[in-house]
């Protein structure tokens, strides 16, 4: 169990970019966290993983305060994909990279060996085993990201934008990746603005702006709800967007697969 209570979390700037937001996020839930730039997603997923303490409020992690424990100690249990790649590379090869946190954790030689090479190929990086990260592109830095923290295996595992750079077969991959491993019981939390991306997962949703949570539920209620994305800065997903504009009283608007989109459509012209 995740548990935000109450918190707010001001910068030193002076930025109040958390504003006593509450939320719980049960064992294999899917959340998707979304909104404006600013609006507080990426600071809310950065108190997870305890990188950022709150102000006041607090944030319990398994029973665990984040602010009583170490980033180290929770980074077993939570993973965490920057949306920037290069603020969490260090190593000289990418084989290294993804290595080195299982070291650091601990498994012998030939399990680090067996998971690198999985991770390696699971997110098409074989061509790069012996490269710099920091010479790959912004799509495969990004991928090597995703398998330096897959590759322990966490129970939570947070993403920051992590459609950004990648091509349609990546995302599709993506997608199917983050499917199987909630479906597996881990529970997964990505802050994101592609919202075709969140339609086709069809995960928990969670809408943010200016600090605050504005909505919270199931994806095809918030996002179909033209008035609070608007509010968000979120365009509704393009087949929602056609429904509306449909304005037929017999198809519902709250649609977010193309396929019961053009199921619906077929259903309302055969009665005609």
């Amino acid at each position: 169990m995740i548990s935000v209570e109450d918190v707010t979390y001001i910068y030193p700037s002076g930025v109040e970019a958390l504003s006593h937001v509450s939320i719980e996020i049960r064992p294999g839930e899917f959340v998707a966290l979304m909104g404006e730039n600013g609006a507080g997603k990426t600071t809310l997923v950065k108190h997870i993983n305890g990188l950022l303490k709150p102000k006041e409020g607090r944030v319990i992690v398994d029973g665990v305060d984040t602010r009583k424990t170490s980033v180290a100690a929770l980074s077993r249990r939570v993973g965490f994909v920057f949306q920037n790649p290069d603020n969490q590379f260090f190593a000289e090869t990418v084989k290294d990279e993804i290595g080195f946190a299982l070291k650091n954790f601990g498994f012998d030689e030939a399990t680090v060996e067996r998971r690198v090479q999985w991770a390696v190929r699971f997110m098409a990086l074989d061509d790069y085993v012996s490269q710099s990260p920091f010479l790959l592109s912004g799509g495969e830095k990004k991928r090597l990201a995703l398998a330096s923290v897959l590759s322990w295996n966490p129970e939570v595992l947070i993403l920051d934008e992590p459609t950004i750079g990648q091509d349609y077969l990546q995302k599709e991959k993506l997608m199917q990746l983050i499917l199987q491993l909630n479906t597996q019981g881990r529970t997964v939390i990505i802050a994101t603005h592609d919202v075709e991306f969140v339609a086709e997962c069809v995960p928990r949703v969670v809408l943010m702006s200016r600090g605050r949570i504005v909505d919270d539920g199931k994806a095809d209620g918030v996002l179909s709800d033209a008035e609070t994305l608007q509010r968000c800065s979120v365009i509704p997903p393009q087949i929602t967007q056609l429904m509306h504009r449909l304005s037929d009283p017999r198809l519902p608007r709250n649609v977010l697969s193309v396929g019961e989109a053009a199921r619906l459509i077929s259903r309302a012209a055969r009665r005609d």
